[in-house]
């Protein structure tokens, strides 16, 4: 483009003409040419840095994306945004920041390609939050733009197994009930991460990576690429190339490619592999940018459609690793294709449609992913709960369970740190339906991911012995009777904000209902008496953040969607 004749660059606002003199200037104090400033110039945005081994891999992919921006021809602009690690976050108050986090990442952004007019975008994820927050910020700013995740950890090795870190997470509770000695925990601590990348398991990392392939934002088949693989350099390189394509053919667009065929096909990649809770708050989050209503009950039409056909942890036996070397997750996309469980004819960033990208995958191997004939389940490994309790839905991953009904007593907590202190010390019971609430979006405020509590439970074997219900989130290594995001949420007066110790709760996932057994008349009373819990943060980003957000059940976004920017207006 630019010199071709072809149709203007966004980023001749910033460098044609006499008053963009200084513009210019700017430009070369940062070693750019003529030659290079006349290019397109292409933004390159990552969170490297040493918040997290999640996103170290960007530190040299960013280069290989740089090289192969500038092989075809255009000029990439390296930036970078934040990363809020949930597993440093966990079980603290700091994890009050990682959903709030996903936002800054994509309102950061729209404020760089924006504010200097870039003509595309490589976007990099790694850590949970920083994949939907990339893929959010493109289909926003609506430019050229290709996503790119930088790849899992490698699997640990100890007594014999693979392992991760949800390993370390459950032996906390294991050491805590005597079935592992301490020393046993620390030398799992020791081997159960041993490379940087995000973790292993089919957690958020893993299961948004594969949404970014079903979606059609990536380069074809790249998610299970382990991050410390060579062969990463190659998609890094080929990642520029695309979005210079795009740029040179005008499309297509991130708004081209995330249509309603293509988030269902993102619903159904979860379902197949039983992937993390997240991605149902995530989907409808990215479908909002580009102005299409999809909302919890959306997720859930696809998820009841879709057989479970992948034996991934934590529901499951196999990790990242093992998917890529059965042939990737074109294996998954090709397999519900042919089945008849997404759609073939959504486009991709190459501008083919994903059934040509995927034509060659090989079948199922029938260990790591099984074929939709002798699928897991039927339906997908994550039910969406909706009853009195949780009026707009609520999410509960039954990948790997073996009761898919529960029905205990109410112990109700009116905080995470409330219920920690509880299990900690074991002072909770069989039978017991654990009730963590003003968790949600705006009662936090930003939900955390409560990891740290459901391994503790679990690491006590009592996984399905209890129930845990809570208005917060799960991290996708959750795996038990745990159920989350429950809409609406108790701060706002939801139902969970009704529930009294010893009620009466049935969970049945078979049916996909929760349903609190006390009469409407007693709701009515409680409803009456209830008032609205105070917040701890009256100010700073948690309190600006508690004013804009939504409900779960449709993304807990922050503004109303589908921006849109003046295209060639000079000021």
């Amino acid at each position: 483009m630019g010199g071709s004749g072809k149709a203007k660059l966004r980023s001749s606002i910033t460098k044609e003409g006499l008053d963009r003199t200084p513009h210019r200037a700017f430009m070369r104090a940062m070693g750019l040419d003529d030659e290079a400033i006349a290019k397109p110039m292409v933004g390159v945005v990552s969170q490297k840095g040493e918040t997290t081994p999640c996103n170290m891999t960007h530190i040299s992919q960013v280069e290989d994306a740089k090289q192969g921006v500038h092989a075809a021809g255009g000029t990439p602009r390296e930036f970078t945004t934040i990363s809020v690690s949930d597993g440093v976050g966990m079980n603290h108050e700091g994890m009050k920041f990682s959903l709030v986090s996903r936002e800054l990442i994509a309102d950061s952004i729209e404020a760089v390609v924006h504010g200097h007019a870039y003509d595309g975008l490589i976007g990099f994820g790694g850590c949970d939050k920083t994949l939907p927050g990339v893929m959010m910020g493109m289909v926003r700013v609506n430019v050229p733009s290709v996503f790119v995740y930088g790849g899992s950890a490698l699997p640990g090795r100890f007594r014999g197994r693979d392992v991760s870190v949800l390993d370390a997470y459950e032996g906390i509770g294991a050491v805590q009930t005597g079935a592992m000695e301490e020393t046993e925990l620390r030398m799992l601590e020791m081997a159960c991460k041993p490379t940087i990348g995000a973790c292993a398991g089919q957690f958020t990392a893993n299961t948004m990576a594969m949404v970014s392939e079903a979606l059609g934002l990536t380069v074809p088949n790249c998610s299970m690429v382990p991050g410390v693989y060579s062969e990463r350099k190659a998609i890094c390189r080929r990642a520029g190339r695309i979005v210079m394509d795009i740029i040179e053919n005008d499309g297509p667009r991130p708004r081209d490619i995330v249509t309603r065929k293509a988030l269902e096909n993102a619903c159904a990649i979860v379902a197949a592999t039983g992937g993390s809770t997240n991605a149902a708050l995530h989907i409808p989050a990215i479908a909002h940018e580009a102005g299409i209503r999809f909302t919890m009950e959306d997720v859930a039409e696809v998820l009841q459609r879709t057989p479970f056909i992948g034996n991934l942890r934590p529901g499951g036996q196999y990790h990242a690793k093992d998917v890529y070397e059965i042939g990737g997750t074109h294996v998954f996309i090709k397999e519900l294709i042919a089945g008849g469980f997404m759609h073939g004819d959504t486009l991709t960033v190459t501008g083919r449609t994903l059934a040509e990208e995927v034509a060659d995958a090989p079948a199922p191997d029938g260990e790591v992913v099984r074929p939709v004939s002798n699928a897991i389940m039927a339906t997908g490994g994550v039910v969406v709960l909706k009853g009195n309790l949780c009026p707009d839905g609520s999410l509960l991953k039954v990948a790997g369970m073996k009761q898919l009904t529960f029905t205990g007593k109410a112990r109700v907590f009116e905080s995470e740190d409330e219920a920690v202190k509880a299990v900690n010390a074991r002072a909770y019971e069989e039978g017991d339906v654990l009730i963590v609430r003003n968790e949600g979006p705006r009662g936090g405020p930003g939900m955390r991911e409560m990891l740290g509590l459901t391994a503790l439970i679990y690491g006590h074997q009592m996984g399905e012995k209890v129930a845990l219900l809570t208005d917060g989130r799960f991290s996708g290594a959750t795996r038990g009777m745990c159920i989350g995001y429950a809409s609406p949420e108790a701060a706002i007066g939801g139902p969970l904000a009704l529930v009294k110790d010893g009620d009466t709760i049935h969970i049945d996932a078979n049916l996909a209902t929760i349903t609190l057994d006390v009469p409407e008349a007693e709701l009515d009373a409680r409803r009456k008496a209830w008032k609205a819990p105070e917040t701890l943060h009256k100010a700073g980003l948690l309190a600006k953040y508690a004013a804009t957000v939504g409900q779960a059940h449709e993304g807990a976004v922050t503004h109303a969607g589908n921006a849109q920017w003046p295209e060639g207006r000079r000021t």
